[in-house]
């Protein structure tokens, strides 16, 4: 069973120009995916998928094969399930992987053990999709609206002022990992990732941090500080 892992990484960054290869804790941002991606157990070959002269280069320097994708395949509309459509397409039937795992640059503190527990869930555990979550930053049953000057429960008949521990656990997306059989993947015409009999793999919410200013950039370089002194980020 062939898995490539996928690290998406387009030049056009507006939020954050050149975010990809910016340094975070002494080397470029996407350096640390690369290397969490090559020191996984699971994985066969690890690409970057890119637009971008910059990134390539810096990502043959850390050790990842480039995929070159097209520019509108590199847009800010253009679906991570689209390029990974293209690159899986232009491989020889012999070299088509049996599953894909997506990873993100911006997710710098996900550990390889992370990218092994999706695969394994997908190729151990028989799921068709396993992706990592978090506790969710808001529990939906504490949510509200606004209906024109009159507030609500965003969640209808909830009691948002429930204890904690009263209210049903709630989980969020937190798009450091992504792993699904491609044959599953491919067949399904929606953008979504969490195709078929889908897995959530929880990570904490403390390494699920993911950068798209350069105030997440600070806050995440503080709180990988934090996970080292405390020996949590290995």
């Amino acid at each position: 069973m062939k898995i490539h892992a996928f690290i998406t990484a387009r030049a056009g960054s507006k939020g954050l120009p050149r975010k990809n290869v910016l340094p975070f804790a002494g080397k470029p941002l996407i350096a640390w995916t690369i290397e969490a991606a090559l020191a996984a157990r699971t994985l066969d070959r690890v690409f970057v998928s890119t637009d971008g002269d910059e990134i390539a280069k810096v990502s043959e320097e850390w050790g990842a094969e480039v995929a070159w994708r097209p520019a509108e395949l590199a847009s800010d509309t253009a679906l991570p399930k689209d390029a990974l459509r293209y690159h899986h397409d232009a491989m020889s039937k012999d070299e088509r992987p049996d599953v894909i795992v997506l990873l993100q640059p911006t997710s710098p503190l996900r550990l390889p053990a992370d990218i092994d527990a999706c695969v394994d869930a997908v190729v151990q555990e028989g799921w068709d999709s396993a992706c990592t979550f978090k506790s969710a930053d808001t529990n939906p049953h504490r949510a509200w609206r606004d209906d024109g000057g009159q507030l609500r429960p965003f969640i209808e008949n909830s009691n948002p002022w429930a204890p904690r521990q009263a209210l049903p656990t709630a989980i969020q997306l937190n798009g450091a990992v992504y792993a699904v059989r491609t044959d599953v993947f491919f067949a399904d015409s929606s953008p979504s990732f969490l195709v078929g009999r889908a897995k959530a793999v929880i990570m904490s919410s403390e390494r699920s941090v993911d950068i798209d200013t350069a105030l997440d950039m600070r806050l995440a370089e503080v709180t990988k500080a934090h996970l080292d002194a405390e020996g949590s980020s290995e």
